[in-house]
């Protein structure tokens, strides 16, 4: 049986993701252990998944604009992986990520939603932590 793709709808699951995971802290729905799991979820999604552009530097210094998954995932560019991945790991090269993060509305609003998962994360790992 031959593998299906998805529907255009479903690379954006991460979004309405997001909406539950701020729906779920508003209400205290899924209580801390399903707030550090939606937390974590949405933060890996918009880190590896989303369907942002690229934004790697080509060779004219321009951001790179073809499709890529993921803030920290390049595109089909080999290099553009690897640049991604050194602009994540190495120190001095994090200012130049943080610039790349913001090109586009996109990419702003996938940042935006990681940050939130990632503080969400911390948050509820720590209500956890203190429930105990």
């Amino acid at each position: 049986m031959a593998k299906q793709k998805m529907g255009s709808l479903g690379k954006y699951w991460g979004y309405l993701l997001f909406v539950v995971l701020i729906t779920a802290w508003w209400t205290q729905a899924f209580g801390p252990i399903g707030l550090v799991a939606l937390s974590a979820l949405t933060t890996v999604f918009f880190l590896f998944q989303a369907p942002v552009w690229c934004g790697a530097l080509t060779r004219n210094g321009e951001p790179c604009r073809k499709n890529a998954r993921g803030l920290l995932m390049g595109c089909s560019y080999q290099q553009h992986k690897w640049q991604k991945l050194k602009l994540a790991i190495v120190p001095p090269k994090w200012r130049q990520l943080n610039r790349g993060l913001w090109i586009s509305p996109e990419k702003s609003l996938a940042s935006i939603a990681a940050l939130g998962g990632a503080i969400s994360a911390v948050a509820a790992v720590a209500q956890v932590l203190i429930a105990r």
